[in-house]
């Protein structure tokens, strides 16, 4: 019996007609209704026509988690009085609960996409309801984008629902229209009501907490988050939902709630289903704190719950795409998902939230969460794309473009197991892997693993590494599949699951070969064959032990293996998960397999390269003949006869590093260079930049031959700088015999001396004293730029600088004179030194020498 007084406390109700009069006007809607309002079961019910006056249709609801398909699958079918699997049902990866008569059918996104990929047209749905798209999470908005592609191209009858609780509405309802040639934007329809509602209380943590860094949390801050549930136990009625940013918070707060009154649950994405089921199931005699991470924002109603409180972080995904390494990082929550916490409180009744920041802060952070698409590893995301005909995604109805170093990444993986062509287009081998259901990595492993160890062992393994074994197994890959088969746990129940489901879909994209491994691989230890299946998913992880637990791998990434590993003495890895933590040097290995070099190599045989290396280290030159997998060494030889062009080049690195001073400079070899850079600002071409990097651009044409015979920096030494700058001159064009001309090594001053110029500076330098200039009246210049003249003592002192001769005598020399006179009473000091003799002596000698 339809349970109508449930339904008629739904807001959401009278929302219902205006949205399927949107649906019959345009075939698009978008949904906004806040948290509670029952837009996820209401919604769903009445578009089939199971409750209300709406013809009937076949609706198939995406959600973005398998524990809020069940939830919704269950409170729809509780709506109408009925089991899950008759007019409601579900199906999730590994289970389905369908009947024929089912006309409400609730799947994750991801199974919503595979159903994509193998029937774009949805043969039999009527419409399909995206839930929770303020998520972001990729799945959902590949999902969008490929159900809009059908819409313009397949079924223009399929309507679609993009439905949210947050206010961001505009965005989609352009989305919804962007390629089917409708008039307009998608109509929005809006839901009134915020249940039951709830007062706020902000309890800031002490002063001193440190903010969230990689994945640690300060234990003080959840030591306030447990005092603070203890707080609302002691003062409100009802049970408490507590968000908390990940597992491992969640299990530190559930030992520091030790001796509460109350129940503590423990809900997360990997709990066992059984859990999962009794939090939503509700109907307990005892209170109860649930302890929750954010699968618990949204899609579902904690029955019971009264209080909420809010720690205000979240746990999001970052990826290291040059590395191929992904890690978790905690973030503030963004405002959409504080809201939708918000909402957990008041769905049944008033209720009452406790927010763990100061007020100060609220509304300070980010207003919805960032995109998985702009954040996540893309490579089953390009080749869902690659395998729906379009590998830039560039045609896509997208809310937000994948970046291109992410999709480049991808498509890079893609390649190397064979998944797409150099152009990006998915090959047979692409779709196949793509309809196993799982990501391209692990779907190489099955395909190739298969035929190796068998389908069955390659199913088990590939089963452990699409979802990660509880940390309890440890880190040793055959260790924990030995754990699982024989475990009774929640995991290994999931993991059976999986297998199952694994092995059917590799029989059904490879019938041929589903039992070809058998014979093939049966003599391999679970050890030989998990290392396989591993290195075969994630070849650049394969890794070289440098002693002490730490790791190489081919992806030139170090790893650590932890203390007490049975792993440390390996002398090879084939690392399935790690992560590197924020401003770490090497990554973490979590969970990892045996292997040895011969595996190693066999599964990444793409990263394979024979190479000669020369390369300039600690003063010399060092050539080996290396044979590397990836980043990983795997034979040194040294080279005799190194290839000229690679010796060359690791000579002028050398100097590129240590400086051209490794070079002989003789005195006339720097003013040679200072000579040439003067000539190069004043007159231009074709006199050469001498600057240490224009030296470096054009080295092998004035240092050669004298390159190519060096070995180490005592070589360098012996080079001769001064006959190697000459090679630089303008020959070609004859200019170089006017070096002379216009840039003199020395000038003649009226004295007779040859008086070398400094062109060390930006203005070329004469110094000379005094005497030996009398009777000149006009400034030097060389290639017409006049000289900077530093006028000396008889002592050689500096006592003047000019770059105008003729009005330093007639201005200047009368104090400088004065000065002098008595000091060097020998020497001449004429009045008008502008007519007066030049000299280098005294008077006496002068007259000696007349």
């Amino acid at each position: 019996m339809i349970r109508t007084e449930a339904l008629d406390r739904l807001p959401v109700r009278h929302c219902v007609p205006e949205l399927l009069a949107a649906l019959d006007r345009h075939g698009t809607a978008v949904l906004h209704a806040p948290p509670g309002t029952g837009k996820t079961t209401l919604v769903p019910v009445a578009l089939a026509g199971l409750v209300g006056t709406g013809r009937p249709r076949r609706v198939l609801v995406a959600e973005p988690r398998r524990m809020a398909v069940r939830a919704a699958a269950r409170r729809m079918a509780w709506l109408l009085g009925q089991e899950v699997g008759e007019a409601v049902g579900y199906t999730v990866r590994g289970e389905r609960r369908v009947g024929a008569g089912t006309l409400v059918e609730v799947v994750t996104t991801g199974v919503l996409l595979q159903r994509l990929q193998r029937d774009p047209e949805l043969a039999g749905v009527d419409t399909v309801l995206l839930d929770e798209c303020h998520e972001r999470h990729l799945d959902a908005d590949t999902a969008l984008a490929f159900l809009v592609d059908v819409r313009a191209a397949l079924r223009p009858e399929l309507e679609l629902i993009a439905a949210s609780a947050t206010s961001d509405t505009d965005a989609w309802a352009r989305l919804l229209t962007s390629l089917d040639g409708a008039s307009g934007p998608a109509p929005v329809v809006r839901g009134r009501g915020e249940g039951f509602g709830c007062e706020v209380h902000f309890a800031p943590p002490p002063a001193g907490i440190r903010p969230a860094h990689g994945t640690r949390v300060d234990p003080a801050l959840l030591r306030h988050i447990a005092a603070t549930v203890r707080l609302a136990l002691a003062r409100h009625e009802g049970d408490v939902l507590c968000f908390l940013p990940g597992t491992g918070e969640i299990a530190r707060t559930a030992g520091l709630l030790d001796g509460v009154d109350a129940e503590v649950l423990q809900l997360h994405g990997r709990a066992p289903a059984a859990v999962q089921d009794a939090v939503l199931r509700g109907g307990a005699e005892r209170r109860r704190v649930v302890l929750a991470t954010s699968v618990a924002e949204s899609s579902l109603t904690v029955p019971g719950v009264r209080i909420v409180v809010d720690s205000g972080l979240a746990r999001e995904p970052r990826t290291d795409h040059a590395r191929g390494l992904g890690s978790l990082t905690t973030v503030p929550v963004s405002a959409a998902g504080a809201a939708q916490r918000l909402g957990r409180a008041g769905r049944e009744a008033f209720g009452t939230v406790y927010r763990c920041w100061a007020e100060a802060e609220d509304g300070r952070w980010a207003r919805f969460p960032a995109p998985e698409i702009s954040v996540a590893d893309l490579t089953g995301f390009a080749l869902r794309v690659a395998c729906w005909g379009d590998p830039s995604a560039a045609g896509l109805a997208l809310l937000d473009a994948p970046p291109g170093g992410a999709m480049a990444a991808a498509g890079s993986v893609l390649r190397a197991v064979g998944a797409v062509d150099r152009d990006g287009r998915a090959t047979e081998r692409g779709v196949l892997m793509a309809r196993l259901g799982v990501h391209p990595r692990l779907a190489r492993a099955l395909l190739d693993g298969a035929g190796k160890v068998g389908a069955g062992r390659a199913a088990q393994v590939v089963g452990l590494l699409s979802e990660e074994p509880p940390r309890e197994y440890g880190d040793d890959l055959a260790t924990a599949w030995r754990t699982a088969r024989r475990g009774g746990d929640g995991y290994a129940g999931r993991w059976r699951a999986e297998v199952r489901r694994l092995e059917s879909a590799l029989a059904a994209v490879a019938p041929a070969g589903r039992g070809a491994g058998r014979a093939a691989g049966s003599g391999l230890s679970d050890d030989a064959a998990a290392g396989l299946v591993t290195a075969l998913a994630f070849p650049e992880r394969v890794a070289r032990s440098r002693g002490e637990g730490s790791f190489l791998m081919a992806s030139g990434t170090r790893g650590e293996v932890g203390a007490g590993s049975v792993l440390r003495g390996a002398p090879w890895l084939a690392v399935a998960v790690a992560d590197r933590p924020v401003s770490a040097a090497s990554a973490r290995v979590r969970l990892a397999a045996l292997v040895d070099e011969e595996t190693a190599r066999a599964a990444a045989g793409h990263l394979l390269v024979s190479e000669e290396q020369v390369r300039w280290e600690d003063g010399q030159v060092v050539a080996r003949s290396v044979r590397r997998l990836g980043a990983v060494e795997l034979s040194v030889r040294p080279l005799t006869d190194p290839d000229p062009v690679l010796l060359r080049a690791a000579v002028l690195d050398g100097i590129r590093r240590e400086g051209f001073g490794l070079l002989h400079w003789t005195r006339e070899a720097r003013g040679l260079r200072d000579r040439l850079a003067f000539l190069h600002r004043a007159v231009g071409d074709p006199w050469p930049d001498t600057a240490d990097a224009a030296l470096l651009e054009r080295a092998e044409e004035w240092l050669e031959p004298e390159l190519s015979r060096v070995r180490r920096r005592a070589d360098l030494g012996r080079i001769h700088a001064e006959a190697c700058l000459r090679r630089l001159l303008p020959w070609a064009s004859g200019e170089a015999a006017r070096l002379e001309q216009l840039a003199p090594e020395r000038i003649a001053v009226p004295s007779g001396s040859l008086i070398r110029v400094d062109y060390g500076g930006e203005q070329p330098v004469l110094a000379v004293k005094l005497q030996e200039l009398f009777g000149l009246e006009a400034t030097p210049e060389v290639a017409g730029v006049p000289v900077l003249v530093h006028l000396l003592s008889p002592a050689g002192r500096p006592v003047a600088v000019t770059a105008d001769l003729a009005s330093f005598w007639r201005d200047g020399y009368r104090s400088v004179r004065a000065e002098l006179r008595g000091r060097y009473p020998k020497h001449p000091w004429p009045e008008d030194p502008s007519k007066a003799e030049p000299t280098r002596h005294t008077r006496a000698r002068a007259a000696r020498g007349r």
